[in-house]
């Protein structure tokens, strides 16, 4: 005879040893636990002593999965407790080892998979989670074409989704009872994954072109009418796919790409405290971005924004802005452009007394003096110490951000560029690193962290209802991490710590909101948004309707 299931095998409702005696002969678990009687403090404990037991960060990504699977009010209290310590676990660079090994290691999961091959079955996949249309705050969805820096990983992928909600609600408290993760299934150019046995997804190469297009318009289409006041959060999608989708649909709906636009934002938090720093004005800055590919290009679509914003005009602005690929300088005359870098590339003509050939990087400072130069390239080394030298010579204070992840990746470690430059460079960078000892000065260098920026967004345009997520939102979001950190001091950081997210989180959140009321997208007022937005903010601990009977 089976056994019948209980509260215990719910993972929204479980609370395990915290049920006192009287729940649990009210919800029939009598005999089904331990005699203690535990606080969720005591079992966090517990469980944080647990996970220092194991051996590698990648078992300790399974052992949190685990917690998530059987109580998902403790999983998320051992994430806020320990939000700077455990971020690279939950998500990057741990997620990427365990992507790579999903199918194989496949236990369970809490994502919607939608097929290409299946396209009709899109609304009845939502439909099988029984939310309504108010019951649905945010989507995370990817396809799995370019997974952080490991490339295609098609239905493995799914963690990805999963990952950025966990830090969505460690780190704003968007309430992960109102989220859903979605995986993309349209195949995998991955020939490991094809040939392997174990793999879960569509066997077939990766569908493109306009079958491609038509499930992307689908799924915007069904995710919004079912869930008509979710953000639909893009991530990990190919180069020109994340571009394509984001330029045709960002007037249309509520949505968002990180790759782009978050990543865009927390460079434009770098350079909103720089300019704190040397006093200049966005239409005054000459940007050079090596590595153009949909993170590069995301950021120079911010500063272009900001310099839009800050007076110039269109030209003006994209004449201050220079793209450097594989091939050097990204110009017009260039055979098969993406259409994300046609928008920068450089007329020929204009450049054509640099040199024969590409044109490369060293080449395009000499000429350009960019005051802010950005690395996206993932080649390692890339800013050497001609680069950085040439770039300090050009200006007085050099705003300065290798953002290549992992330190095999960076273009060039703090601790070169500082003594390069004499101290001048004003530096964030991808990784977490020490302070630089210089002079007698302690430079503190800030990581540019998605996560300082994206879960407040996210809670900003909750709160204010907001239809689309608009370029000023995404700068005054900007503008309220930089805001946090004091610039004053010699080597000071130009971005704010990751440790108190959810209080920076709440003050972007405020931020956006206010963005979105002055934008005109905002579909909510209130009286006191600095309340309102701590109201939203969902905090893990037990709650009154979790003793209700379900069964």
């Amino acid at each position: 005879m089976p056994v019948k299931p209980t509260v215990l095998q719910d993972r929204y409702r479980n609370r395990s040893t915290a049920y006192t005696l009287e729940e649990r002969a009210r919800l029939g678990i009598t005999g089904r636990l331990p005699a203690a009687v535990e606080t969720l403090d005591e079992q966090a404990r517990r469980a944080y002593a647990q996970l220092l037991q194991q051996p590698s960060n990648l078992h300790k990504y399974i052992y949190l999965n685990e917690v998530h699977d059987r109580n998902q009010v403790l999983y998320f209290k051992l994430l806020a407790d320990h939000l700077e310590e455990l971020l690279p676990v939950v998500y990057d660079p741990t997620v990427g080892e365990a992507i790579e090994k999903w199918s194989v290691d496949y236990r369970d999961s809490r994502a919607v998979y939608l097929s290409i091959d299946r396209p009709d079955d899109m609304k009845a996949s939502f439909q099988s989670l029984g939310l309504g249309a108010d019951d649905v705050d945010l989507i995370v969805v990817s396809d799995a074409q370019e997974i952080l820096g490991i490339g295609d990983w098609g239905v493995n992928g799914t963690d990805i989704s999963i990952g950025k909600l966990a830090v969505y609600t460690a780190a704003a408290g968007i309430d992960p009872n109102r989220v859903i993760a979605v995986n993309l299934d349209v195949g995998t150019d991955n020939e490991q994954l094809l040939n392997n046995p174990s793999y879960l997804g569509n066997r077939h190469a990766r569908v493109s072109g306009r079958r491609y297009d038509d499930f992307i318009a689908q799924y915007l289409q069904t995710a919004s009418e079912l869930f008509p006041n979710a953000l639909l959060h893009f991530e990990d999608f190919g180069p020109s796919n994340a571009r394509r989708i984001l330029v045709e649909n960002a007037d249309k709906y509520r949505i968002f790409n990180d790759d782009m636009q978050g990543t865009g934002a927390i460079v434009m938090a770098s350079a909103f405290s720089a300019l704190k720093v040397t006093g200049g004005r966005w239409p005054e800055q000459r940007l050079v971005v090596f590595g153009a590919g949909t993170a590069g290009t995301g950021m120079a679509d911010q500063i272009h924004a900001a310099m839009l914003r800050d007076g110039a005009t269109p030209d003006e602005a994209k004449k201050n802005i220079w793209l450097i690929d594989v091939h050097g300088l990204v110009t017009d005359d260039m055979p098969d452009l993406p259409d994300y870098q046609q928008v920068y590339a450089r007329s020929k003509a204009e450049v054509g007394g640099w040199g024969d050939g590409e044109i490369d990087l060293l080449t395009t400072i000499r000429h350009v003096k960019p005051t802010i130069l950005i690395g996206t390239s993932t080649a390692h080394g890339a800013f050497t110490e001609d680069v950085v030298r040439a770039l300090a010579e050009g200006v007085e204070r050099p705003i300065l951000l290798p953002l290549s992840n992992p330190t095999s990746r960076i273009e060039v470690m703090p601790s070169d560029a500082v003594p390069w430059t004499e101290g001048r460079a004003l530096m964030a960078v991808g990784i977490p690193v020490e302070p630089v000892q210089y002079n007698g000065v302690s430079y503190e260098i800030g990581q540019a962290n998605n996560a300082l920026l994206y879960p407040g967004l996210g809670l900003g345009t909750i709160v204010s209802g907001a239809s689309r997520v608009t370029d000023n939102m995404l700068l005054a979001a900007a503008e309220a991490v930089a805001g946090q950190v004091d610039v004053s001091a010699p080597g000071a950081s130009l971005l704010p710590p990751v440790a108190n997210l959810r209080a920076s989180s709440a003050t972007v959140a405020v931020a956006v909101a206010k963005a979105a009321a002055v934008d005109g997208v905002a579909t909510k007022s209130h009286d006191n948004l600095i309340q309102a937005v701590q109201d939203a903010m969902w905090d893990p601990v037990y709650r009154p309707d979790d003793l209700e009977d379900g069964q």
